[in-house]
């Protein structure tokens, strides 16, 4: 495929995402609609769209219109490139500029179109950020950094380092957690790579493995991982040594975990009822949130959130805090996480679980941003008194 028609098959697809379509799935259906295109042609289709999603306020702007084809315009101009250049309508191209896209050259922004956020969130993030609001809003445009977990139990960081090298996949040590490994050249190559396959490596973000650094892990620790989704902390708990129980309230998330385990030669249990095993030793709640840290690889999330939504979540969270907390032994740990840049879903739920709950206390809190090489992070550490 040409540049112009990789464009035009991204225009295709923006069109359906931003009439309430899935990005993932209809990129998906599009690759099946299209058997033609390579594994290239699939790959820049794909980093176009996400791109787009990343700075869809500004990249419409720039384009004059949410529309595909005014954001794919955006996009180019963002880039500091003339659009005609693949505007061209020759081929599979789109077609040739309109006089009117040719005179949305330099529209003035609003503070909320040039940090591509909503604008309803944006005190939220003012309260939550201060002056790091626009350095964190541009760190969220670009495409997330590939990061990888050595797995200690089959490996330590630098062997696991040398294993990828060796298939061509260039990882250096990260220094936000001591199993971090930030992948800079061969990204694609990491699923088919024998380091993956046979278990010494899993993909994790650096501050979701540098919250789990500081939870102090003793082998024999029995563990409780209550929102485990699809189970990559409690595979890094476990490689730790710990007695891992896994839960989520939706099961078939943790569908993969039995294979996940077997390949990383670690044992994990599952528990539709945790309650009737506990206590335990740490409970490990990475509660449901906004996914605001992490938007870089989810940038639909941002525009699908709302206020409605958000106070959804929060209620979510203080319920479970709730719940969890009857959970944790005498002298055990309720580690509160999310991958959240928000307050209201951080430290301030922290702050209304202590005022509702008494006996419990803070003995420890982290907050990571994009700024700090990763994702946006939060965790407290609570125990009683």
């Amino acid at each position: 495929m040409t540049p112009g028609a990789r464009v035009a098959a991204a225009i295709e697809v923006l069109d359906q995402v931003l009439a309430g379509a899935n990005a993932e799935q209809c990129l998906t259906s599009w690759a099946r609609g299209h058997r033609f295109a390579g594994s290239k042609d699939r790959a820049a289709i794909r980093d176009h769209v996400f791109g787009a999603l990343r700075a869809l306020r500004s990249f419409a702007a720039l384009g004059g219109g949410m529309t595909g084809r005014a954001v794919m315009i955006g996009a180019e101009r963002a880039g500091g490139r003339d659009p005609s250049a693949l505007f061209s309508g020759e081929g599979y191209a789109p077609a040739t500029l309109t006089d009117e896209e040719r005179a949305c050259q330099s529209p003035v922004l609003s503070r909320g179109e040039a940090l591509d956020m909503p604008d309803w969130l944006l005190p939220e993030l003012e309260r939550a950020l201060g002056a790091d609001l626009e350095a964190i809003c541009t760190a969220l445009r670009p495409r997330a950094p590939v990061f990888l977990r050595a797995n200690l139990a089959r490996t330590t960081r630098e062997e696991a380092r040398q294993v990828l090298a060796r298939e061509g996949i260039v990882a250096t040590p990260h220094p936000l957690a001591r199993t971090a490994l930030q992948v800079t050249e061969g990204e694609r190559k990491v699923a088919t790579s024998r380091a993956y396959v046979d278990g010494l490596v899993e993909l994790q973000d650096a501050a979701s493995q540098a919250i789990l650094d500081g939870l102090e892990i003793r082998p024999g620790m029995r563990v409780l991982d209550y929102c485990a989704g699809g189970g990559g902390k409690s595979l890094a708990l476990a490689a730790l040594g710990a007695e891992v129980t896994a839960h989520d309230i939706d099961p078939g998330r943790m569908r993969d975990l039995p294979t996940r385990a077997r390949r990383a030669g670690v044992r994990i249990a599952q528990s539709r009822d945790p309650a009737a095993e506990a206590p335990y030793d740490l409970v490990l709640l990475d509660a449901p949130c906004s996914s605001s840290g992490a938007w870089r690889r989810s940038p639909q999330g941002k525009w699908q959130l709302t206020q409605a939504r958000l106070d959804e979540v929060c209620a979510i969270q203080a319920g479970i805090l709730g719940e969890t907390s009857g959970l944790v032994a005498r002298d055990g740990v309720l580690a509160y996480a999310t991958c959240s840049l928000l307050n209201r879903e951080n430290g301030d739920q922290v702050s209304r679980f202590l005022a509702r709950h008494r006996g419990w206390t803070t003995t420890g809190e982290t907050r990571l941003t994009p700024l700090d090489g990763a994702d946006g992070f939060y965790f407290a550490a609570l125990t009683r008194e």
